[in-house]
């Protein structure tokens, strides 16, 4: 008990130092002003060097003067400054609440500078939340006592949040504005940090207008400034910037070495702000701090030594219980280190889960790329050998070549349909796929696809049953293309590895609930089976049962995934039961809504009024815009055999001025050609042609470039190699509709 009574009269004498020094200190104003001033410097200069608990502590010490000094303006500032810090830490709550205190009190003194920069701090803890509206009028309000004030660089600062918000938006255009602002003050005033960080923005809003161009040199400039002036930050979003830029471009190369080093330097800083945020850091600047009071209270008690005894008891008091608590400090620091080991290695392995995270999704992106670009570059062969293959056997070759001329045609098609199945899977995996539910018939739809594979299974002598639930109705609304890809590759797949055997194809319902049907199909054959060590990874990409199997029956071990994956997509699921030599029967099962059969009938397509026959093709007048010779050839051969005439121009400027110079019926545009592209080039046309009938003849992969064909002006697109059929009524589709017109407009 004796020493609990000896603690808290130390404890007290020093308490009584302290208020006496502060007491001392609070007597005269301008040191007390200038102590506070000098901890908000230290802070925000610890900020700046992610020293985080040094800038709490300084905060803390300034926010303990200013309140005891009734200093309202400095301790207004310190409540912005902890928000501040706080939404570093990523405390968006704990920072509101800072910054409604500093806001309160800074109403009431009309301070409009720091009232302005915590209506800023406001704006950027709203953005962090996703919570842009509010964000906005934060902002704005901001701006408003920026521009009362004549405040340049903070102006400059917010103008750039103000049009960073708007491009999370996606209002590009007010974004634009809003930057260029930013821009255009901080050249004037030489605010390079947001000079810096505005120009790579203004590059971000430039490639999603489409201007990769500008989009590239803005981004450029940008970074140049930020990596002379060591902004470390801003250098990281600028190589963000244009890896996305030179993807757009499609110099994957660079792209891929910007995205290296992004991910490098965000690595870097990530780890410098984990660091900083430990607890074996607090721990550390908790000691350190202790340390220093210690230093100082030995100072100021050396300079007391000697006034009286009591100064000298006082002196040797504090000592002993700063001492103390540096001992207790210690203590607490050695008991909690094993959790702060731990702790750290739990940081170190997040750390590493995120890299790997961040290594995947770029081998991914890699991979997506690569992707793109090789079957970008096989299709574009391929429209010349499946153009060249149809175009010989319709010009009566000699009989030794005919089967030639088909298999050069066979080899094509398969070629085109592994690129197409390659490209499937890279979207499935990239979760690319759309669900476009229509109401049909699903009877009549399997129906017609056992029709379609029937000449297939009587080559192999195997005869398909088809057995549908009396009691289930007909009809549905699903995603049927989807469907019937799946139903056509497990037909396909069991006819093809069955011979002189049975198929049979059920379906039925398993569940039903307010008109959604758990639908159960099964395609059973009894072919040559699978093992039980092949059947875990039938549904992986490239799998198939071994290397005999894949020689003797051919295909790729792509169609099980893509099966999978459309099943998934569908929110059903599949699975499989086999025995060697016995056969082989796949399950599977997705929920279909049930329609009525009248909602079907509607749903049948309009078949464009009129006639070939009506049309004079004569007058007809059609220009190829193409760079490759071969292609050239080929779509103008095509063309002429449809009766058709057509001019040919080898890059887009040229073809933009003949258009101007000439009445063209239908535009056949490439897209990738030298000087500019087809996507620029169709732009220019509707600039003076909201009505001319312009395809895009593309080999580009068209899922993931549609949205850049609708706003480039395209009305339609023919993706190379296609079916010289398909292409036939494309054509003559937008022919008999441009007559039509003019017949209406007459």
């Amino acid at each position: 008990m004796s020493h609990i009574t000896h603690y808290i009269s130390v404890i007290l004498l020093l308490i009584c130092f302290e208020m006496s020094a502060q007491n001392s200190i609070s007597e005269d104003p301008e040191i007390l002003q200038n102590n506070i001033n000098h901890r908000i410097s230290q802070a925000e200069k610890d900020i700046d060097n992610y020293s985080y608990y040094q800038a709490q502590n300084k905060l803390d010490e300034a926010l303990d003067l200013a309140i005891n000094g009734k200093n309202k303006k400095s301790a207004a500032l310190i409540y912005t400054l902890k928000g501040k810090l706080q939404l570093i830490n990523e405390e968006q709550d704990k920072a509101i609440q800072s910054l409604t205190k500093a806001v309160k009190v800074q109403n009431e003194i009309n301070d409009n500078l720091n009232l302005g920069k915590s209506y800023k701090v406001f704006g950027d803890i709203y953005t962090s939340k996703k919570d842009y509206y509010q964000a906005l009028d934060s902002y704005t309000a901001a701006k408003s006592k920026f521009e009362e004030e004549g405040l340049d660089k903070e102006l400059a600062e917010v103008l750039f949040c103000e049009g960073n918000t708007n491009m999370s938006l996606e209002d590009y255009a007010k974004a634009r504005s809003l930057i260029e602002q930013a821009i255009a003050l901080s050249k004037k005033e030489n605010y390079t940090k947001t000079l810096s960080k505005a120009l790579i923005t203004h590059g971000k809003v430039y490639a999603k207008l489409g201007d990769n161009a500008k989009a590239l040199a803005l981004a450029q400039e940008g970074l140049q400034i930020a990596s002379t002036n060591n902004y470390v930050n801003i250098i990281d979003q600028g190589y963000l910037t244009l890896s996305t830029i030179n993807q757009n471009i499609k110099n994957y190369k660079l792209s891929n070495d910007y995205l290296i080093k992004h991910i490098k330097l965000s690595d870097s800083l990530r780890a410098v702000k984990q660091a900083n945020l430990s607890a074996e850091k607090r721990s550390e600047v908790l000691m350190s701090d202790q340390s220093e009071k210690l230093k100082e209270t030995e100072k100021e008690l050396d300079e007391e030594k000697g006034k009286n005894s009591l100064s000298t008891l006082i002196s040797i008091l504090s000592v002993a219980l700063i001492t103390i608590l540096s001992l207790l400090t210690l203590s607490l620091y050695k008991n909690n280190n094993i959790r702060l080991k731990t702790n750290n290695m739990l940081h170190k392995k997040n750390g590493e889960l995120i890299i790997a995270k961040e290594k995947a999704e770029l081998a991914s992106k890699t991979k997506a790329n690569f992707l793109s670009t090789v079957t970008h570059e096989l299709r574009t062969p391929l429209y010349a050998v499946t153009g060249l293959s149809n175009m010989l056997l319709d010009e009566n070759p000699k009989p030794e070549q005919v089967q030639h001329l088909k298999s050069l045609k066979f080899s094509g098609d398969y070629l085109l349909t592994f690129i197409n199945d390659i490209l499937q899977i890279n979207k499935i995996e990239a979760n690319k796929v759309d669900i476009e539910p229509e109401p049909f018939n699903l009877r009549k739809k399997i129906n017609n696809i056992v029709l379609a594979l029937n000449n297939s299974a009587l080559d192999n002598n195997v005869k398909v049953h088809f057995e549908y639930d009396k009691n289930l109705p007909e009809n549905f609304v699903a995603d049927q293309l989807k469907i019937s890809q799946i139903l056509i590759n497990l037909i396909g797949n069991s006819i093809k590895f069955t011979k002189d055997g049975d198929i049979w194809i059920r379906v039925y319902k398993i569940a039903e609930e307010n008109n959604m049907y758990n639908l159960r199909f099964e395609v059973e054959d009894n072919g040559i089976g699978i093992t039980k060590e092949k059947q875990e990874h039938m549904f992986e990409s490239f799998s198939q049962g071994s290397i005999q199997i894949n020689r003797k029956y051919g295909g790729t071990g792509l169609g099980l995934s893509i099966v999978k994956g459309l099943i998934d997509i569908l929110k059903g699921k599949i699975y499989l039961k086999s025995k060697l030599g016995q056969g082989t029967t796949f399950f599977f099962e997705i929920p279909l809504e049930y329609v009525k059969k009248e909602e079907v009938k509607k749903k049948k397509k309009k078949l464009l009024e009129g006639s070939i026959d009506d049309l004079d093709l004569t007058k007809v007048k059609i220009l190829v815009v193409e760079d490759n010779k071969i292609n050239q050839m080929i779509t103008k051969k095509i063309l002429t055999k449809m009766k058709l005439y057509c001019e040919v121009v080898d890059n887009g400027e040229d073809a933009v001025e003949r258009i101007k110079e000439n009445n063209y019926d239908i535009i056949l545009m490439d897209i990738h050609m030298p000087g500019i592209s087809g996507m620029e080039a169709t732009k220019r046309v509707r600039a003076f042609d909201k009505e001319l009938t312009i395809f895009a003849l593309t080999a580009v992969t068209i899922e993931d470039k549609m949205h850049e064909f609708d706003e480039a002006g395209f009305t339609d697109i023919i993706p190379k190699p296609f079916k010289q059929e398909e292409f036939e009524k494309k054509l003559f589709n937008a022919l008999i509709s441009n007559n039509k017109s003019e017949q209406e407009l007459v």
